[in-house]
């Protein structure tokens, strides 16, 4: 089972890297670049997530020739389902699953404060509004003369963001969301118009970061969903390198 992974706004796909150790083997964990960072840093940066999902697309569909899940978090969820519908045009057979982390439903979306490029000042804003990068990195001039371009694109992308009501996904769909994150349970639930099959919705404690904080919790989750959907033996959903206690999902 391939576990195709999206990054979110200003993140680079190699955080997933990870999880390669964190997920049992038969879980083949590949971060998806995005044009204009890490070993794609000399291409243009996308400012249109339609666009870049389709470009995604073209660029995966040929490599797709078993089972895959695709998992996405705030714009990555949105990107990736793009993703999906873009695949299955091409040709290629849903994903096993749909993960949707931190993000509303792409039809309640409002990317409307995001239409037009944000000042450094206001993107530092949004970061610590966020809660998710340490202040040690924002302070360092450095470090964010680098990642502000990345940032603002990926901004520009969710403003750019404009929903297409098209025909439900064929595939399940999981949705994590974050107890104190902004976006609310109803904008979580409304992932649910998006399938044509089960629906799964679970609320992780933390903020819109919960992608960290509670990162061994998600991944159990992700990691039995697939035991589930792939029909694996629950014996099957561990870890090479160390055992960790598992938890059912509630749902």
């Amino acid at each position: 089972m391939r576990l195709l992974c999206l990054p979110y706004s200003g993140g680079s796909a190699m955080f997933y890297a990870r999880w390669r150790r964190l997920l049992p083997s038969w879980i083949d964990v590949r971060p998806v670049e995005w044009p204009g960072r890490g070993a794609r840093m000399d291409e243009p940066l996308a400012t249109d997530p339609r666009v870049l999902a389709a470009q995604l697309a073209g660029e995966l569909a040929a490599q797709l020739d078993g089972p895959y899940a695709l998992f996405g978090h705030s714009l990555g969820a949105v990107v990736a389902f793009e993703l999906a519908h873009g695949l299955l045009d091409r040709g290629v057979p849903a994903p096993a699953i749909l993960f949707a982390s931190g993000a509303e439903a792409p039809a309640v979306r409002d990317g409307n404060k995001w239409r037009h490029p944000l000042s450094d000042e206001a993107l530092m804003q949004e970061l610590r509004n966020l809660q998710g990068t340490p202040d040690d990195a924002l302070s360092n001039a450095e470090l964010m003369r680098s990642a502000l371009p990345v940032l603002r694109a990926d901004f520009l992308m969710c403003g750019a963001y404009a929903y297409r009501p098209r025909r439900r996904l064929p595939c399940p769909v999981h949705v994590f969301g974050g107890a104190d994150d902004e976006t609310g349970r109803e904008a979580l639930e409304a992932w649910r118009q998006e399938t044509s099959a089960s629906f799964t919705l679970d609320i992780l404690p933390g903020h819109h970061f919960f992608i960290h904080t509670e990162q061994a919790e998600l991944i159990d989750r992700i990691g039995w969903a697939l035991v589930r959907q792939s029909g694996r033996s629950i014996a099957s959903h561990r870890s090479e390198d160390h055992e960790r206690v598992l938890r059912p999902a509630t749902h």
